[in-house]
């Protein structure tokens, strides 16, 4: 069990309600469900991570020279709330695009918004209108990433989405 876990059973085990066989009913009912929650978070920000270091790598076969630092634990501030997962900067020369992937931890972070599991975003140093908002949402079958717009409009993110952020790095 991690720090987070312990901090949530923690502060269930200090509240004092009536029913305490109940209680301890919906407090292994709520950590089994963070836990899964938690699983596919974690599984779908590696997912992206690794997407964009793999093309990285497959440009840099290509001599790209793109560097690739990755930060965790990487705190962000999205839609109001604070966001605690990993950070990668794929850096060449002064271009950088940084991509940042995760969701709220404790109570005093805030709260996801709209039903995300996650979130992430892409952004690029000095091209701020190429910058682009993703939330991991649930789908009939499983959840997906999805392109939020300035309008708080989301559409699934597709392979294009992801290809023309790495292009603009190394065209730009």
């Amino acid at each position: 069990m991690n720090e987070l876990d312990d901090v949530w059973e923690k502060m269930f085990a200090e509240s004092r309600i009536e029913n305490a066989s109940a209680d301890r009913g919906i407090l292994s009912e709520f950590l089994a469900l963070k836990a899964s929650n938690d699983e596919v978070r974690s599984r779908a920000v590696e997912w992206l991570l690794s997407v964009f270091t793999e093309l990285a790598s497959h440009a840099n076969r290509r001599s790209a020279g793109i560097e690739i630092q990755r930060k965790e634990p990487h705190s962000f501030s999205a839609f109001g709330a604070n966001m605690v997962g990993v950070c990668i900067d794929l850096r060449q020369g002064v271009r950088c695009l940084t991509v940042e992937a995760g969701w709220t931890r404790l109570p005093s972070d805030g709260f996801m918004r709209g039903g995300a599991l996650a979130v992430a975003h892409l952004r690029h140093f000095g091209i701020k209108s190429q910058d682009t908002h993703l939330a991991l949402l649930k789908t009939a079958e499983l959840p997906e990433w999805h392109v939020v717009d300035h309008n708080n409009v989301a559409r699934p993110v597709e392979a294009d989405d992801i290809t023309r952020h790495i292009t603009l790095l190394i065209d730009h």
